[in-house]
Order: C-alpha cells, then sequence, then structure tokens
C-alpha cells in the first residue's frame, strides 16, 4: 500500500488526503490508472496474501492477456478481504443545490474483516482487529467525509487509519482487479454450496482481462464473462477424493441454467437486477481438484472461447 502512494505518477494515480485524515487513492476515475494500478488494487482487495500478474493467453484464437492469481492463503485472501460482501451505501447530506444524495459501492479488502459485519465471518471464523483498515471501492464516485465516516464507526479504527482505493468497473485498473477474482469466485461457490473451503490449501486461476468497456454497465458484463467463461481455477484440496469427485460438476458456471449467453443480456433479462440471477452462474468456467493427499486430479467444466469473442467484441 505504501509503495504504491509513494510512486503514485509512476502508477498514475492520485492521492488525497481528506481534512479528517482519512487517505483516498484515485486509480481511474480522476486519474487515469493503469495495468499496474490494477495489479496493486488486486493486491490490496486480497490482503497482499496473493501473487497477481497480467501474463500472456489467449480469447478463442486471438490473443489476450490473462490477469493470473496465486496464494497459499486461498480462504484468508480471497473469502475474508477480496470478496465483494460489503454492500456500502451511504445517505448524503444534500448538496449546494438542494438536491438528495446517495453513495454506493462495492467494498472489498482487509477493512472488511475489520468491520466483520458480513454473516460470513461467522462461518469462516476470522474477524481481526486493527488500529488501521484498507479497502477497495469499486465505484464511479470519490468517497467523501460522511463516507469515511460511515466506514470507520463499522470498521471501529480512527478516519487518520483508513485508506481507500477507489476504481470505475469500466477503467483498466478496475477491469484488473475485478477479473483477479477467478479463485475468489470458487472458493464462493464452493462455500455456497456447503463444502469445507478449510480444506483448500492452495490456488491458482486465470481469467482473461477484457477490452475496456465504453461505460460501467457494459464493463460488468465484460468482467463477467471473463470468469464465467474463461476463468480457469486450480484448487489443492486435502481430504477424500470422493467428496471432491461429487461436488465438482456443481461448481463451474455451467452448471447453471443461465449459462451460454454473454452476461450483459442474462443481466437485462433479469432486469438489472443482479438478485434475479442464478446464483450459482458465479463461478469460473473451469475448476480442477488437486490432492495433494491422494495424488488425484479432477477437472470440470469448460472455456466458452466463442462467448467470450461476442462478449468481448474481438
Amino acid at each position: 500500500m505504501e509503495s504504491l502512494v509513494a510512486r503514485a505518477t509512476e502508477y498514475r494515480i492520485q492521492v488525497t488526503e481528506l481534512a479528517s485524515g482519512a487517505r483516498v487513492v484515485d486509480c481511474g476515475i480522476k486519474a487515469e490508472g493503469g495495468l499496474r494500478a490494477g495489479v496493486m488494487l488486486a493486491r490490496v482487495c486480497l490482503a497482499d496474501l496473493a501473487e497477481v500478474s497480467v501474463v500472456p493467453g489467449a480469447a478463442g484464437e486471438l490473443a489476450c492477456p490473462l490477469v493470473q492469481v496465486f496464494t497459499d492463503h486461498p480462504v484468508a485472501a480471497c473469502m475474508a478481504s477480496q470478496y465483494a460482501g460489503w454492500q456500502i451505501s451511504v445517505d448524503l447530506l444534500p448538496g449546494p443545490d438542494g438536491k438528495e444524495r446517495n453513495y454506493f459501492a462495492m467494498g472489498s479488502g482487509p477493512m472488511r474483516a475489520a468491520a466483520g459485519r458480513e454473516e460470513l465471518f461467522d462461518k469462516i471464523g476470522y474477524r481481526e482487529s486493527s488500529p488501521v483498515a484498507v479497502g477497495v471501492l469499486e465505484t464511479r464516485k470519490l468517497p467523501n467525509e460522511e463516507v469515511v465516516r460511515y466506514i470507520c464507526e463499522r470498521a471501529k479504527v480512527p478516519p487518520s487509519g483508513l485508506s481507500l482505493l477507489v476504481a470505475p468497473t469500466a477503467s483498466q485498473a478496475g477491469g484488473v482487479q475485478i477479473v483477479a477474482r477467478s479463485v475468489e469466485t470458487a472458493l464462493h461457490k464452493l462455500h455456497e454450496l456447503g463444502f469445507d473451503i478449510s480444506r483448500i490449501v492452495s490456488a491458482h486461476g486465470t481469467a482473461p482481462l477484457p477490452p475496456v468497456a465504453k461505460d460501467d454497465l457494459a464493463a460488468i458484463g465484460r468482467t463477467n464473462d471473463a470468469v464465467l467463461y474463461g476463468g480457469r481455477v486450480t484448487l489443492w484440496v486435502r481430504g477424500d477424493d470422493a467428496s471432491m469427485e461429487a461436488i465438482g460438476p456443481k461448481v463451474p458456471s455451467s452448471a447453471s441454467p443461465d449459462h451460454g449467453v454473454p452476461f450483459a443480456k442474462i443481466f437485462a433479462r433479469a432486469g438489472g437486477d443482479f438478485y434475479k440471477i442464478d446464483p450459482h452462474l458465479f463461478s469460473p468456467a473451469e475448476v480442477t481438484f488437486c490432492n495433494p493427499d491422494s495424488g488425484s486430479n479432477f477437472k470440470f467444466g469448460r472455456v466458452e472461447p466463442d462467448v467470450l469473442v461476442r462478449s468481448f467484441r474481438l
């Protein structure tokens, strides 16, 4: 985090300290941001417990960069930190024109464990207390003092101990940090299916990085498709083989009846309501289980390059 701030010009980001002492790092709203800023955003989302890089790859027959993630601390990195489980919604005071405003962002990063407000933390048994907190906000608006106060009250930190990194979906940095969620979506899907994710000791994932879309709505479609139809995840899971063989077919996105068309069409069909979409869709295209105890390997799902090409308009 500090190295990112210290090299703001190099990363094409803008760092602002609010009157309260909170620090806001703009990675793609007013600042240009970029791929390296996106990699750092993803690392912060993962509490710096994972390696993130942009590597060569392909979508179908066309060359396409991939966002690669690997970690030896998958539950702490992905579930306790990276998962965007904190919906930050703040009713702001009316502006100079008298109109009411509100602020909304999807919150990720270590600040979630400091707040510990989600039921998920009861299930994974992980919370933390710290005088400082760092978070990533996926939004088009920079946070103000009211938003800072809202987060600080819940994360139990003073404003001077809070750092917020911000990027919209339709930006280079925002795209990288979202596509870096291939492993996280696999763990979340397994958790929702009732699998004991504490058995997962290491993880690796890749997903294609789409072109930056013209607006955030279009970017939501492309970044979701990157994982749903192009995400490849390998999980090292200890214990019995039978449980992996039994649950494996339910894990990839192909297990959902919504699978097979670009996410933008699915989203439109659901009236723009995420909660009307089958939750089992949100997982990588392909998942491989490797059992270091038995030496067995099990692969489930498939990538769909044709859907990616349509989505990315390559």
